[in-house]
């Protein structure tokens, strides 16, 4: 099959870099969200990082200006219906995601493709909720998408040899590297990743260490770019919570446990970057530890 026109559900950081990679590599975009503001928001977004590029000499002007043609956007989830393959970048809630779909399926094409940037919700489960399982599976971006080179390609139980190797020429066309991973809760990435940050999270609670001294030991004793609190801030504390729990429900496994220090977190809306505080307070000119 071959793919040419994309819908990305949700105009957030993770659907505007989508639409930024996929518009760059050829593909016509349409983006929907509920939200008018975000559509505006994303648009800008996508024009001034693909400027930054400009700037750097890696594309040209006429590369930008042919990207952002090929990008529209509605408000009308349905509109998106008739596109090869649809990449859902919603929220990280299982009932928000399973209603997306649920809409769309009267309104796909025979051959349209689903595939879910989840980063840690069963793949299977999902795609048992549509009318085509052999036809979904996991496309999950890495945050930022348009510096990150991965993607892992996660099949469903259902997920056919077709499907995968549609999905893999689209991560080859935006000249990223694919890794396969089994449906199994957080793949491969998050898998490792959370645990890490969620024990970071537990040195701080226990008082073994305070943000600074965790972020510096890691990025200076472990060649880390980005101390593990650092990078929970960048992701959402709310999303590390997700995954957690995810981890912990799906493998019974008490090792996996969140560390209340991170519920407190998030039960006082301090997410990180996005709401200016978590475990660093971002509301003046320099980021400073609230620990």
């Amino acid at each position: 099959m071959d793919i040419q026109s994309i819908g990305v559900v949700g105009a957030g950081q993770m659907g505007n870099g989508i639409a930024h990679v996929m518009a760059l590599a050829g593909f016509d975009v349409i983006i929907t969200d509920i939200s008018q503001d975000a559509l505006d928001a994303a648009i800008a977004n996508i024009s001034k990082n693909i400027d930054r590029q400009v700037s750097r000499g890696k594309i040209s002007q006429d590369e930008k200006d042919a990207a952002m043609a090929r990008i529209r956007t509605t408000l009308t989830l349905t509109d998106i219906g008739p596109s090869d393959l649809i990449i859902e970048a919603a929220t990280e809630r299982e009932t928000v995601k399973q209603a997306i779909f649920e809409d769309l399926l009267p309104h796909l094409l025979p051959h349209t493709i689903l595939t879910s940037n989840t980063s840690s919700i069963s793949i299977t489960r999902l795609a048992s909720r549509t009318d085509r399982p052999e036809k979904f599976m996991g496309f999950h971006f890495m945050n930022p998408v348009p510096v990150m080179q991965l993607v892992e390609l996660i099949r469903g139980i259902a997920t056919n040899e077709d499907t995968y190797n549609a999905c893999l020429k689209v991560v080859e066309k935006i000249g990223k590297t694919a890794a396969s991973a089994e449906d199994f809760p957080a793949f491969i990435v998050n898998r490792i990743l959370m645990p890490m940050i969620n024990e970071a999270v537990y040195t701080l609670y226990e008082g073994v260490g305070n943000v600074r001294s965790i972020d510096e030991s890691m990025k200076l004793g472990a060649n880390h770019p980005m101390g593990p609190l650092e990078l929970a801030d960048f992701i959402g504390l709310d999303t590390c919570l997700a995954i957690m729990n995810v981890l912990h429900d799906g493998l019974a496994d008490t090792k996996y446990r969140p560390c209340p220090l991170l519920t407190k977190y998030v039960e006082a809306g301090w997410l990180g970057r996005k709401t200016q505080r978590g475990f660093y307070d971002y509301r003046g000119e320099v980021p400073v530890p609230t620990r």
